[in-house]
């Protein structure tokens, strides 16, 4: 293990949605925005990651410009309170990007499809210069390896210039596929690039201790801390002050080896 720190980010969830399916992480008025806002940035969040569709399994997607309306009330209100606090954008639509963009300024998007699902995604991004977020929905480490050797070459021809990489946990995985990637993840550092990872009360971790989401927090900071020790630097979380606390603790330990 090396002694170098990591300086891995949190990156804190607030869905503005009525359906995601962790309830904890749904915040529909302008009330509850500010206080999961609040609360976030209180306790280390390094960005907030505002979501208007929830892509839970068995989801129903909704229009573009419901899914619009969600984001534009939820980032309104944080920009109000918190004009500079960094903010992410969790939308696979391009259209959305370029609307948010114009509204609000730069942001980091987050493409759950990797910009396949959308063919303007990746050359929107680029026109923008906006960071963004790569997700697999891959079942393995090799096939994820295949996606993203082709994905960001598409993207750095096209102009994007600042790529993380996300492997999906959850997204087209079994929880035993979920295990396998997660087991592999130092694979991905071949890249060069920033690893974003998302467990946070995640089915590989309720379904395995059979529990339910609402419990999943000690097995979420159990796993974080595992992706932590194979080279993630983001963590997408629920819960900011537990990943925050993993990250400590883990850095306590490097400078211990």
């Amino acid at each position: 293990m090396s002694n170098k720190r990591n300086k891995a980010e949190v990156w804190t969830i607030i869905n503005a949605t009525p359906d995601s399916f962790f309830e904890g992480s749904r915040a529909n008025s302008d009330k509850e925005i500010i206080e999961a806002a609040t609360k976030a940035i209180e306790e280390g969040a390094s960005r907030l990651d505002i979501g208007g569709l929830s892509t839970r399994p068995g989801h129903t997607i909704i229009d573009e410009q419901e899914e619009l309306k969600r984001l534009e009330n939820a980032i309104g209100i944080i920009k109000s309170e918190f004009p500079d606090f960094p903010l992410s954008v969790d939308t696979f639509r391009a259209s959305v990007v370029e609307r948010l963009y114009d509204s609000f300024g730069e942001f980091v998007v987050n493409d759950i499809e990797g910009g396949i699902n959308d063919p303007e995604m990746l050359d929107t991004v680029a026109r923008l210069g906006l960071k963004y977020v790569m997700m697999s929905n891959d079942a393995t480490i090799e096939s994820m390896e295949q996606f993203f050797e082709c994905q960001i070459g598409v993207a750095v021809a096209k102009g994007v210039k600042d790529i993380v990489i996300d492997p999906g946990f959850g997204f087209g995985k079994t929880v035993e596929q979920n295990f396998s990637v997660l087991c592999g993840l130092e694979t991905l550092k071949r890249f060069g690039l920033p690893i974003f990872v998302g467990v946070s009360r995640k089915s590989m971790i309720w379904r395995t201790l059979n529990i339910t989401p609402n419990d999943a927090l000690n097995g979420t900071t159990t796993l974080n801390f595992a992706c932590l020790e194979r080279g993630a630097t983001i963590l997408r979380v629920h819960d900011t002050k537990e990943a925050v606390e993993a990250i400590k603790l883990y850095n306590a330990l490097l400078t211990h080896n």
